[in-house]
């Protein structure tokens, strides 16, 4: 599965009542290091699709979730777990970072 754009009018129903985990990647098409972790998160999505959906929302067309969960820079990366914030990063980092993250966070790649 790949990555899920959401928008402010579809957060609830994608991502806080989602059924698992969540990682919300909050971004814009202006930001260089939200372009260079974009294909990390569409493997993570493919590789994980059974533990976690990676959700997308664009910062600049939806202003009203990042300021909801004080975004102040981005790319800023959020783990929802039963509708609730668990785990938040801030900033570009390697694939292995952020799996590495998702697992201290609880969400493990099965074998």
């Amino acid at each position: 599965m790949s990555t899920v754009a959401v928008t402010d009018a579809t957060f609830e129903k994608d991502v806080l009542q989602a059924e698992g985990p969540v990682l919300v990647d909050f971004w814009a098409t202006w930001c260089g290091p939200c372009k260079q972790i974009a294909p990390a998160l569409e493997q993570i999505s493919e590789e994980l699709a059974d533990q976690v959906v990676v959700a997308k929302i664009d910062i600049d067309e939806n202003q009203m979730t990042p300021s909801r969960y004080g975004v102040r820079g981005i790319p800023t990366m959020m783990l929802f777990r039963g509708g609730q914030m668990t785990s938040m990063k801030v900033g570009a980092m390697p694939k292995s970072k952020i799996v590495e993250w998702l697992a201290e966070a609880g969400v493990k790649q099965t074998a």
